[in-house]
């Protein structure tokens, strides 16, 4: 791996931990280097705010004028406005590697590829192109550009955004014990590390809707609200047949949320990021409508005999820590990926 392969991959790592947590904007990593050296790495964190190559450019400058700054940088206009105001031939030392080619349009924020055509960096990399027609041809403007760096890992990267372009992107989320146990004895309390269920409360907080089961509804009487994270909690779609399902279950008891019952997933063909937390019985119903898997191991033995009976061939993605956990994200391997 060369070094550009290597600043690369610092963006794109950095996207990683906020995936999904960006929609309906993509998972998006930038790194900033002066005269070599690495100023910054950074990421989008959340729709509606700064772009991560402005945060990146924002951090780049704290970092080489030694100078803090007087506004919140996830504030998007006005990152633009000081990045701009910064004098000319500031950043000319500078390279940035971007995963994503910059935005040319205006939105809920500027246009980036307009902000990096008038800081006059030494050279632009990107990962790959943007294919959103409209949202495209930010290169273009660009000058000392180079594109195609790690571009198979950034594709990987930007996957959920393109599936919801067109229809939900679908994931399975589960935790589970190092020897593959999805539940621990009675007393031991939750399975996963808090800044697990931090992680996983902040994803439901921008899902378009939550998709359980109805037998973990009755089995585990779960709340699944946002608790960890302060954020709205997310719709519900309880996949069941039947409605025999008690008032006092928590998941019912949430204001602010609308919950449906029923087995009509065709709301899976409307672009949406749906979340699907359940057991096997719903793996089982949504046969081919997954793709991705996201696994939260957690370092225990678990003599409990609970687990997941099935055969599906996953891709790793991308593996990280949270605390004592690994965050483990998976591609539904699809039957003519599959090596011979």
């Amino acid at each position: 791996m060369n070094i550009l392969d290597i600043y690369m991959q610092l963006a794109i790592d950095k996207a990683w931990q906020f995936q999904g947590l960006t929609y309906p904007n993509p998972a998006v990593g930038a790194v900033v280097t002066h005269n070599g050296k690495v100023v910054s790495i950074e990421a989008h964190q959340m729709a509606g705010t700064s772009h991560a190559e402005v945060l990146a450019l924002v951090e780049a400058y704290k970092t080489i004028s030694s100078k803090d700054i007087s506004f919140d940088k996830f504030d998007a206009n006005k990152a633009h406005k000081f990045l701009k105001s910064i004098p000319k031939g500031f950043f000319k030392e500078c390279d940035i590697f971007v995963t994503l080619e910059p935005c040319n349009h205006y939105g809920k924020t500027p246009s980036c590829a307009s902000l990096l055509e008038n800081l006059e960096l030494n050279h632009i990399y990107i990962a790959t192109k943007d294919k959103i027609e409209g949202h495209s041809q930010g290169a273009n403007r660009l000058k000392r550009v180079t594109i195609g760096i790690k571009e198979k890992e950034a594709k990987e990267l930007l996957e959920p955004f393109m599936i919801w372009q067109n229809r939900a992107f679908v994931l399975f989320k589960l935790a589970q014990t190092t020897n593959g146990r999805v539940k621990t004895d009675k007393n031991s309390g939750y399975l996963s590390s808090k800044e697990s269920l931090i992680d996983v409360h902040k994803m439901r907080g921008v899902c378009s809707r939550l998709l359980i089961g109805g037998g973990t509804v009755r089995d585990d009487k779960p709340t699944l609200d946002c608790r960890f994270s302060n954020q709205k909690a997310p719709d519900i779609y309880i996949y069941s047949k039947k409605r025999d399902f008690q008032d006092k279950t928590p998941l019912f008891s949430i204001k602010d949320r609308t919950v449906e019952i029923g087995d009509d997933l065709s709301f899976l063909n409307k672009p949406s990021f749906i979340i699907v937390e359940g057991a096997e019985g719903m793996q089982k119903a949504l046969k081919n409508m997954i793709d991705w898997y996201l696994i939260y191991q957690t370092p225990t033995i678990s003599p409990n005999q609970l687990s997941y009976n099935l055969n599906i061939d996953l891709e790793f993605l991308h593996i990280e820590k949270l605390n004592r956990d690994i965050k483990i994200w998976n591609r539904v391997k699809k039957i003519n990926e599959e090596s011979i």
